[in-house]
Order: C-alpha cells, then structure tokens, then sequence
C-alpha cells in the first residue's frame, strides 16, 4: 500500500522577476516498509521534494497524498499533528537543545500531544527511544558531552519517540566520519526491518547502496528510479574492523 504519491507534482518560486520550477510534475508512490534514498547534485530538487513530504511546503500545482489523503486538504492545526505524529524529522545539523540532557531533548515531541500525557508515560517512551538507538546509559548527558554519531542517535531517538509512520532523514550523515555513517545506516536498516518507512536525501552515491530503492533528480525531474539489493551495513562495518586491525599490525611492524 502506498504511503506516499505525488500525482503531477509541481513547485515553482518566485526570484525577482524569474520564476524557478524546482519541481517539474513529479508522479511518485512509495509504498509502507520501503527504504528510499533521494539522489541528485544541488539544485536538482530533492530538497524541494523533502519539503513537500514532509508537509513544511506545499505545491504549485498538482496533488501530494499521505497514507491516502490530500494533504492540501489539512488545516494548519492538522498539519502540525501530521507534522508531530506521523512523520519522524532527522537532520544533518542535529537540532538539540545544548543544555538539556539526550533523555529531555527526546521527551520535547510529546510535549506537543494535545492530548496530554502524563510525565510518567513522556519519560517512559522516551527512555525506550533511547534504548533503541543505544543510548539509554547516556540519558543524563548533554550534547557537548556525546560524540557526532552519539549526538544523530539522540536525534534519532526523538524523531521515533513519537511512533512516526514515516522518517524523513535529510543528509543524515553529513556531520559524520565515514565509520560513524555505517553506525547510523546499520540503525536505519534495523528500524526498516521492523517496518519504518524510511525516506534519506543524500549526495553520497556510497551511502544510497544501503537503501533498496534509489531515485535521482536532475532539474527537478526524476531522471532514474531503482530497487537495488541494498548493502548491508553490518557486513560493511565488519570490513572496517578488519581493515582497522590491519592497519594497526602494519604500524606495528614499521615501529620495530
């Protein structure tokens, strides 16, 4: 079942006198489960299109449905419950508050719940957030007291604290060395496994192998889209270690 069609989706903005379509009638479906990566140089409109899925734009002309509904059709208030319940939000920056711990930067969702939940139940699901990015033993510490990849995790964690349908990853690896990357994208495929549909825009064709679908925009249209038998990231991070070790023994061997 779709989650997500675009249906003739276009976006054009104004610049001066210029109008800029930075998307050209997109017609899309992403089905439930899926693990779609967005490709494309800049300017090519995957941005634009994140926007749009993730209800923080609309378009110009054409129809954008959401588990089924028009997404046109929301009111503003609706719109940020979709915004709260529905879609997951993960960002190249992080976005966590610095003086607040990794367990109350992931409570901040579900203080927007209208309706109410108890502190109890707030610091319950965030505690399990955190557990299943591997980080429940660093609830009580503040970002500048975590580590890049620790600091996605937190961001991570608040992004499914919420039980989303959807998680809209923007460069998520961007901030991240290339070992730390693996560690986020081997999260991202245990999440898929267990049914999270997932959508990552990133500029890193080494980094798309690890979705099963891989769609890439060119000025604004959809120039290619694949299903592809994605990387394990598992296996890739054990090639690391092994590479790790032999680097090692080879530095051992030049000091004697």
């Amino acid at each position: 079942m779709a989650i997500v069609q675009f249906k003739g989706i276009t976006k054009t903005y104004r610049t001066g006198n210029l109008l800029v379509e930075a998307l050209r009638g997109i017609n899309l479906e992403i089905d439930k489960g899926e693990f779609v990566a967005f490709m494309g140089a800049s300017g090519s409109g995957k941005s634009t299109m994140m926007n749009i899925l993730g209800c923080l734009d609309s378009p110009t002309v054409g129809s954008y449905l959401l588990r089924g509904e028009d997404v046109a059709k929301f009111s503003r208030d609706h719109l940020a419950t979709i915004r709260n319940r529905t879609l997951g939000f993960v960002f190249q920056a992080f976005h966590l508050l610095p003086r607040t711990s990794a367990l109350e930067n992931v409570e901040l969702p579900l203080l927007y719940r209208t309706e109410g939940l108890s502190w109890k139940k707030i610091h319950k699901r965030a505690s399990e957030a955190l557990k299943i990015v591997g980080l429940e033993d660093r609830a009580e510490h503040t970002p500048n007291e975590l580590s890049g990849g620790q600091k996605q995790r937190v961001a991570i964690a608040r992004a499914l604290v919420t039980r989303p349908d959807l998680l809209l990853a923007d460069e998520p690896t961007g901030n991240l060395d290339s070992r730390t990357s693996l560690e986020i994208l081997n999260l991202f495929q245990k999440l898929n496994r267990d049914g999270l549909t997932i959508l990552m825009v990133t500029h890193e064709p080494d980094l798309a192998k690890f979705a099963s679908r891989i769609i890439t925009l060119r000025d604004g249209l959809i120039r290619s889209d694949k299903n592809i038998t994605p990387l394990n990231a598992v296996e890739e991070l054990a090639n690391w270690k092994d590479e790790e070790e032999i680097e090692i023994e080879t530095e051992d061997l030049l000091s004697l």
